[in-house]
């Protein structure tokens, strides 16, 4: 999967010189960005910005005056922001050892200072692309919660029933109600989950929140 073309790499790193470096070889590649001195001012971001819509990463230094990179990280994992936005960490060699811990705490990747230009550019495309997954699983989810509100009491009796694999008849035995009802509250259920059998709904219900 290719990101989109309003795909955005966020760069967080208080030197000046390397904001620029990275944004222009990003440009270079055609990937928006958007860059920030600090920790404290990618952080009032996005507590101000609506929630992340498009796929997006972050560049992320490891030290910085103020509020470091891993502080900013921890403020991410405990908000849930890191699946929407991958974070890949830009470390000195000396902060390795820590850049590795972070992975396995929920780190994309790594980049150790100086890095790879064509290597850090793969690994921004392939968070991009895990950012892009995760937003469509999200809107593909909170679109079918939309579509199960939009059902009745009766049609999700139904709908129940026929998942399980019940026939009109028996459904209608066990609702007390006419297989002439059924076959309308079935069709209802089709309809407003838009599908077309009862195989295609009951593997879409598997993606139901529980």
């Amino acid at each position: 999967m290719e990101p989109a073309s309003h795909a955005t790499v966020y760069i967080v790193d208080d030197d000046a010189e390397v904001r620029e470096a990275l944004a222009w070889l990003l440009r270079s590649r055609r990937v928006l960005s958007e860059a920030f001195s600090s920790a404290e001012s990618f952080e009032l971001m996005l507590l101000e910005r609506p929630r992340q819509r498009q796929p997006a990463c972050l560049l992320l230094d490891v030290r910085m005056p103020g509020m470091s990179g891993l502080a900013l990280f921890d403020k991410m994992v405990e908000r849930g922001d890191t699946a929407a936005i991958p974070v890949i960490f830009l470390t000195g060699h000396a902060d390795v050892p820590t850049a590795v811990a972070t992975v396995k705490r929920g780190a994309f990747d790594f980049c150790e200072k100086p890095f790879s230009d064509n290597q850090l550019v793969d690994r921004v495309q392939a968070a991009l692309e895990l950012s892009a997954q995760h937003l469509e699983a999200s809107r593909a989810r909170h679109e079918l919660q939309d579509r199960l509100a939009e059902l009745t009491d009766r049609e999700r009796d139904v709908m129940r029933l026929v998942v399980e694999g019940l026939p009109n008849k028996l459904i209608a035995d066990q609702l007390d109600i006419s297989v002439r009802t059924v076959e309308v509250h079935r069709a209802r259920v089709f309809d407003k989950m838009q599908v077309k059998s009862a195989v295609e709904l009951a593997n879409l219900l598997r993606t139901a929140p529980q």
